[in-house]
Order: structure tokens, then sequence, then C-alpha cells
């Protein structure tokens, strides 16, 4: 019994001896793989494993307001040939014939010739390289003509023709309104339009199965279709106008060059609505002039003189002044506190009006008014609650991230160190912080008789053409200031035009209305020094009565040819208005919006020059009775009894012509085409021309007198 125990033991310790060896070989080897071979084999594995790719959906279309493409996501094509699907027949009947086909479109890399090509492909099929790149970024049509070639036509799974779609972000207009569009990029800011509705335009992203080959040590799509398909982005419909964009963007940058100027911005918008036409935004960089970063949006800084519409504003609110009232300039110098404050430009005037002061962007003056009526405490505070009754405090929210904060300093607040300079300096556009847009969006409501609409730049959201969801004008406040104040305030806007600041801008064939500004950069209270920078700007508004735009310029170190609102940045707002004028006839005020007037015998009108299918369209619109007498071009009306004759005026090419009588369009039309320089004055129809009819034309200078 006891030597049957010993030998079943004896078994049992066996077992249990064999049973330890081999779990000494499954520790040995779990080691072996998990610590000492861990990485080949993970490797090894990740080789074989499948796994689901992002697809990147369509991004979303940026569209002007009548529908023109700012920006678009366009497809390309990743072009691939998998040599080892394709039958050994149908590879070897066809090869050729598709390296053939292949040769405009493969990657110039290769460099092979037609009988290369094709011997590389072979070879690819015999080494079982069977992940071959044919065309990196294909466009969509080279895509289409390459899936029709010989042996791709049969598709991935017979043809082996392997085409992976991506996307890129285009503009068609280059770099016009680039900062504002904007820009989403992996793991980095989120810049303007694209930005601020990244959500909406990105879409939503598919998944695709691809396999890793290890032979090629490539990942191959498993399927030729997305497992989950991709939704394109919605697309958004802008405010922008895109000529009023060329328009602004062309000024801009000429007043750029001209100037030597640092950075710039210009803003147009649309006084009724708040809609934003226009922001072009350039900066100088060792290359050149660049769209780099929205100055309009995101550069709060101290304005300068255009901030005194403000000061004036408030003035008027508490009816302390009259704008004839008269105020010492004390010839453009005056001590506050110890500070010593100068206006711009030397003028020697003492006593003068408030309009004036206001017309000559006298800084003493604004600054006298606004310490004598707001100086102590409560009065003070009085003033701070006008300019937030201005919207001036409030950041406008535009589509666009970034936008930085106004900074109006709180009375007598020690934190914002309010001084006993701070409130002279402040009233004429100092020690206060506004973007130009904000500026903009407050001579906005002046010129929409003092309602204040919010800037948008979006007016709708749309998915296939489909609108998701509208964007509307939104008032922000009926009205910012009296009535009273804001005619008064808007004819000191046209008086600057007319007779101040800006009145060597002013045009004899429109009317607007607006104020120049000149602020130093690194000053210290006016303390001059060499070296000093400039910001010049103009902010206004066109056509002066009934305005239909209001606009903004700002330039920064100006270097050359000027430093002054008036020198720089005023020249490029009369462009920026006289291109918007001739591309939109309807800012002229209407002249045939009354009822037709027949006209009597003895007013009859003659001696009118014109072109003469112009004058038979006016004539004929007047329904009044007129001859010819085979007039082809110019024509000169004549009275006979009760009708009108029309009747030839000769235009020679070596002679000066009569233009007296003609508009002053036509005339230009003519005698510049001739190779004469025309200067004019007055308005209305030409009275008086300087050289004599039959003059020989020799490039003289012509002087044309209207009325």
């Amino acid at each position: 019994m006891s030597q049957n125990k010993n030998e079943v033991l004896y078994r049992v310790y066996i077992v249990l001896g064999l049973v330890v060896v081999f779990a000494g070989f499954i520790f040995y080897y779990a080691v072996k793989i998990n610590v000492l071979e861990g990485e080949k084999w993970r490797a090894q594995g990740q080789k074989e494993h499948v796994k689901l790719y992002t697809v990147k959906a369509s991004r979303g279309n940026i569209m002007t307001e009548d529908g023109a493409l700012l920006a678009s996501s366009l497809p390309f094509f990743d072009i691939y040939f998998d040599t080892k699907t394709p039958s050994q027949e149908l590879f070897d009947q066809n090869v050729d014939s598709l390296a053939l086909g292949l040769m405009p479109y493969v990657d110039v890399e290769y460099n092979f010739t037609e009988g290369g090509l094709g011997n590389f492909l072979k070879l690819a099929r015999d080494s079982s390289r069977r992940y071959v790149q044919i065309k990196k970024g294909a466009s969509f049509l080279e895509y289409e003509k390459m899936k029709k070639l010989p042996i791709f036509r049969e598709g991935q799974f017979q043809g082996g023709f392997i085409a992976e779609e991506k996307f890129r972000r285009r503009r068609p207009y280059g770099i016009l309104a680039r900062r504002t569009l904007g820009y989403v990029r992996d793991n980095g800011k989120k810049v303007g339009l694209e930005g601020f509705f990244d959500k909406e335009m990105g879409g939503s992203d598919g998944k695709r199965l691809k396999a890793y080959r290890s032979t090629s040590k490539t990942w191959i799509p498993v399927t030729d279709y997305n497992d989950i398909q991709p939704e394109a982005g919605d697309d958004i419909v802008t405010t922008i106008d895109i000529n009023m964009q060329d328009i602004a963007h062309r000024a801009l940058m000429r007043g750029l060059k001209h100037h030597d100027a640092q950075n710039g911005t210009a803003v147009i918008m649309e006084v009724k609505t708040g809609k934003i036409k226009a922001i072009a935004n350039i900066g100088k960089n060792p290359k050149g002039y660049y769209e780099d970063y929205n100055y309009a949006v995101g550069a709060a800084v101290e304005p300068g003189s255009t901030f005194k519409l403000a000061s004036m504003m408030a003035l008027l609110e508490d009816d302390f002044i009259d704008l004839e009232d008269s105020i010492d300039l004390e010839q453009g110098t005056h001590v506050f506190y110890e500070e010593e404050m100068r206006d711009a430009s030397f003028h020697q005037l003492d006593s003068t009006t408030i309009r004036k002061a206001f017309e000559i962007s006298s800084n003493v003056g604004i600054a006298k008014l606004v310490q004598k009526y707001y100086a102590d405490t409560e009065n003070g505070e009085k003033w701070i609650q006008h300019l937030h009754n201005f919207r001036l405090h409030q950041p406008i929210n535009v589509e666009i991230n970034g936008e930085d904060p106004p900074y109006v300093k709180k009375a007598y607040n020690k934190d914002d160190d309010w001084s006993g300079i701070t409130m002279p300096w402040m009233s004429i556009g100092y020690e206060v912080e506004l973007t130009p847009l904000q500026l903009l969006a407050f001579y906005n409501a002046v010129a929409n008789n003092g309602k204040y609409m919010k800037p948008y730049l979006v007016t709708q959201i749309q998915h296939f053409g489909e609108t998701l969801k509208s964007f509307n004008p939104v008032v922000i406040k009926e009205q910012i200031a009296k009535p009273s104040t804001i005619r008064k305030v808007q004819s000191l806007l046209q008086g600057v035009v007319e007779e101040g600041t800006a009145k060597k801008l002013k045009s004899n064939r429109y009317t607007f209305a607006g104020k120049t500004g000149t602020a130093q950069i690194n000053y210290y209270k006016f303390d001059q020094r060499e070296n000093i920078k400039y910001r010049a700007s103009f902010a206004g508004y066109f056509p002066a009565k009934d305005p239909v735009y209001s606009c903004i310029v700002v330039v920064t170190e100006p270097r050359q040819n000027g430093r002054y609102g008036s020198e720089v940045a005023g020249p490029i707002f009369r462009e920026i208005a006289d291109r918007c004028f001739i591309e939109q006839k309807e800012l002229f005020p209407k002249e045939n919006n009354k009822p037709k007037i027949y006209t009597e015998k003895n007013k009859i009108p003659q001696l009118d020059v014109g072109y003469r299918k112009d004058v038979d369209v006016v004539l004929e619109e007047l329904n009044i009775p007129h001859t010819h007498s085979g007039v082809k071009n110019w024509a000169v009306l004549t009275a006979t009894t009760d009708t009108l004759h029309i009747a030839p005026r000769y235009i020679s090419r070596d002679v000066v012509p009569n233009v007296v009588g003609m508009g002053l369009r036509d005339a230009l039309y003519i005698l510049e085409n001739l190779g004469l320089e025309v200067v004019f004055e007055g308005s209305g129809k030409i009275i008086r021309q300087s050289l004599k009819m039959g003059t020989k034309i020799k490039g003289q200078r012509i002087k044309l007198t209207l009325k």
C-alpha cells in the first residue's frame, strides 16, 4: 500500500515538474515577445491591421451678395496604381496603351518616355510593387480623364485604379479681402470669416477603411467608396461687393506706396443697413505690401482728430454752445496744467467761431471748450456718459474673431490714470482707443441721422442654394443724440470739406462730408522730438445729402509725401468715393424724377452740344420735335420755330475743336483723346475755352470754364 502511494507521488511530482518547466517556457517567451522583441512584433501587428481613415469634408463656399465666389474648396486627387490587381491578360494587352495615356499626367520626377513608363509599370508588377504613385494633386478634369484610360476604366478591384480625394482652398480674387475671409488651420488660430463660421462651413468628415500593405509600406483603401460619407459644409453669403472691395484695395495700395506707409485700412459701409461692402487691410513687410493683419477690426488705436466729432456732439447735446459762438484759439497754443497743447498747423487765429475751429481742426479750440464745461467731477462723468451714449465704449461684435475692445476712461478714475490733462487730450482723440470699424460705426450713425446700425458681414448661411439662416440689419440704438445735434454736426462735417482741412479734396461733381485726423504715435503730450511717427485718417460719408455709404481710411506711419489726414488718408477716401460714383450711377441725384415739362417755343434749348445718339435719346424722352441732317457723331442743337434741328459739330484731329456748349464728360473725352491736357472750373455747361478753335494741337493745356 505504501509502495503504491509513493508511486503515485512520484508521478505527481513528475507532472508538476513538467508543468513548472512549461510555465517557465511560457514566462520566458512572454518576456521575450513583450519586452525584448516587443517593438518588432507590435510593428508586425500594425502592418497586418486595418483601420478607418478620416476623409475630409468639402468646406463651404464664401460668396459675395450677388453670388460671386470669394473662397471655395476645389477637389484634387492623389492617383495610385495597384499593379497586381489587373489580370495578367488585361495588364499585358493594355499596359502600353495605359502608359501612353498617362504621359501628360504623371509626376515630373518620373521623367519617362512612353516606352520607359510602360517598362516601369511592368517592372513594378513583376516585383510586386503594388502601390505606384501616378500623380499627386491631380485636378478634377485630370482625374476624369485618367479613370477612363485602359485598365483604369475597370475600377479599383479589377483595374487597380486608386484615387484619394482631397480639397484645397482657393480664392479667385487673390489677396482681396484676404484677412477678412481668413483661414482655418489644424491646431492653429482661426482667422476671419472662415474662423468665425468654422462650425457651419466645416461640414462633417467621413471615414474610409484602409489596409496596410507591408510590401509597399502603404495604406490602401479596402473599398472604392467611403464607409462613412463626408457631408459638405454650409456656404455663407457676405455683404461684400467685389467691385467696391477692388476699389478700396487699389486706392489703399496706391496711397500706401505713394507715402511709403507701414500699414493701412479702408472700410466702406452701407449707411442705412450697416452692411460692410468692402474692408481692405494692407501692411508692409520685407517682401512688399500684403494683407497681413485685419487692422480695421483688431487694432484699437488713438484716433486723433476724428474723435473731435464726439466732443462737439457732447457739447451740443448739453446746449453748452452754439456753432456761431466765439472761441479764442490763442493762435494755436494753450497750456493745460503746465502741458502745452498746439494746433497742428500755424493759423495765427485768435477769436473765431466754434464752427471755424472745428473746420480747421483746432486742438486748442475743442480742448478748451471741453475743459471749460466738463472740468468738474459731476460734469466730467456726464461727458463720459455722452461717449457711452454714442456707443464709443462698446465693441462691434462683427463676425470676425479678435476684435480689439474700445478703451474709454472712467471719469476721475485713478486706475485709468485719470489726471488733470486727461480730459483735454481725450477731447482731441488721445488717451482713448478705438478700432477703425468702431469709429466708422459712430460716423455711420451720424450719417444715418442718429440711428446706430450694427455693422455686419454675412447675410445668409446656405446649403446647396437653400437658405438655412438669414441675418438682417440690426438697429443697436434708434437715436444716439438729439436730431438737432445730428443736423448741426452734419453741417460741421460738410464744412470741413467745403471750407476746412479737407477743402482741397472737394469735388465739383458730388458732395461728401467727413473729418480729417492726424495722431502722433510716439508722442508725449506733444513734446516735439525728431522722428515722430504719425497716423493719418479720414472718416466720412457720401453723398453729403441722403448718404449712401460711409467710409474710413487709416494710414499708419507715412514716411514721405505728407503726414496729415488731409494729405494722406483724405485723397484715398476721395479716390474711393470717385470710383464708387463712377461705378454706381444711382449715387447721383436723379434729374428726371419729375413730371415731363413740355417746353414752350421760346424756351427750346439751343446751342447745346453732345454726342448725337445721346441727344436723340434726350429729345425723344422729352417729346421735343427735331430734325437732323445726317449727323453721325457730334451734334449742336439749333432752334427753328417750334422744332429743333440737329446740326453736325466737326472735330479735327489736328486743331483745337469748339467744345463750348458741351458737358464736361464729352469735352474731356474729345480733348484728352486729341492729346490736350485739360483743367476746368465750375459746373454745368462749358461757356469758355482758353485755346481758340482752330489752334494747332501741340499737347498744350486747355482750361475750360463751366457755368
